[in-house]
């Protein structure tokens, strides 16, 4: 009796590859954009400190004026600000600017990802300058497990939940009384000194997370930061977002394995989880063009390049809506004359040198 053939197993037709048109620069326009908004930081925390030391003197040595930006990093008094607007329709006195940009930071997360977080904020360029020192030095980066790493991630969003939900029993006096305490006016003096006067515990802790992120890809902004966790949830409003070309795209995988998120870029039609950061590594080692894209919705239409015509944002088009946002609200801010903290020169000669024995007033 004849043995009949075994059945053929067809394979998979292979897509054709139609390289990119030209070399992508959307990780060198980013660094720079970077390295940029870090030299802009680090020279409002010099000013800041000259501006401090002056009181701390006594009125003695190098007079500067105290820049308002500072207050950029003070998140928390952003978001009591913004809800004492809401509430009253009113811009708060003290540390206006910080409410200005804690709403211009949330809008670039509305229409642009977390883009914040991988374009601007200064935590996130040095952790991810310390997570690229790690894979110098030990070849690669960790990557926790499945099972560990999702509940760890929820870490940032109960920190979150317990600045909202104290914030959100305030009302508008409250919020109020509590900045025109001697610590609230201070509250900007009580963090740089946090770190000159830094204790022993705070030392370690802080090590043991510089260590973390430079094993673990970052380590902080994946598992620790409310500030990420507030505008990865703003995010999900974005229009724009990572998308795929299912018929240009040639099934390679480069895209996944650049994420530093672990996104499952190649299975996906759409990035739409809070974890993107609009970093765009994915579209910068992807081969084919019209394949992956940081864009708006497709149009209809036979063609890659129609459906993609006008829709894509190039890393030029990102770093102008964000420069757009983060000076438009600061002349904003400027014009109405909400910029600065406008207190009497008594009242930061007589605080600033005690800045340290002043206690939060819930304490």
């Amino acid at each position: 009796m004849a043995t009949q053939p075994a059945p053929s197993v067809q394979q998979p037709t292979k897509k054709p590859l139609i390289r990119r048109f030209g070399h992508d620069k959307s990780q060198r326009i980013r660094h720079i954009v970077q390295g940029l908004f870090l030299l802009l930081n680090g020279w409002l925390g010099i000013q800041f400190y000259l501006w401090a030391r002056f009181y701390e003197r006594g009125g003695a040595g190098f007079s500067v004026s105290r820049p308002a930006g500072v207050e950029g990093w003070l998140p928390i008094a952003g978001l009591m600000n913004t809800k004492y607007l809401l509430l009253t329709g009113r811009v708060p006195a003290i540390h206006p600017a910080a409410m200005y940009l804690f709403i211009g930071f949330m809008l670039m997360s509305i229409l642009l990802k977390k883009a914040f977080c991988s374009w601007l904020c200064p935590v996130g360029t040095f952790s991810e300058f310390l997570w690229r020192i790690g894979h110098r030095f030990f070849g690669r980066n960790l990557r926790l497990p499945k099972w560990f790493d999702i509940p760890l991630r929820s870490l940032k969003y109960i920190l979150l939940a317990l600045f909202v939900a104290v914030i959100g029993v305030m009302s508008a006096e409250a919020l109020d009384g509590f900045m025109q305490t001697p610590y609230g006016l201070l509250v900007d003096v009580k963090m740089m000194n946090f770190f000159r006067d830094m204790g022993i515990t705070a030392a370690v802790v802080i090590g043991l997370l510089i260590l973390l992120s430079t094993l673990v890809q970052n380590f902080w902004c994946r598992y620790l930061c409310p500030y990420g966790a507030l505008m990865g949830l703003a995010s999900l409003l974005s229009p724009v977002k990572i998308r795929r070309d299912e018929q240009s795209c040639i099934d390679c995988s480069k895209c996944s394995k650049a994420c530093p998120a672990g996104l499952a870029v190649d299975q996906l039609v759409q990035i739409r989880t809070v974890e993107c950061t609009a970093c765009m590594a994915c579209v910068s080692v992807c081969p084919a063009q019209d394949a992956l894209q940081f864009a708006l919705p497709p149009r209809k239409a036979p063609t890659a390049a129609a459906r993609w015509q006008f829709r894509s944002m190039t890393p030029l088009a990102v770093t102008a809506v964000l420069a757009y946002i983060f000076f438009g609200v600061v002349l904003l801010a400027r014009a109405t004359n909400h910029w600065q903290t406008n207190l009497p020169e008594q009242v930061y000669m007589h605080l600033v040198p005690r800045a340290n024995q002043l206690t939060h007033p819930g304490m």
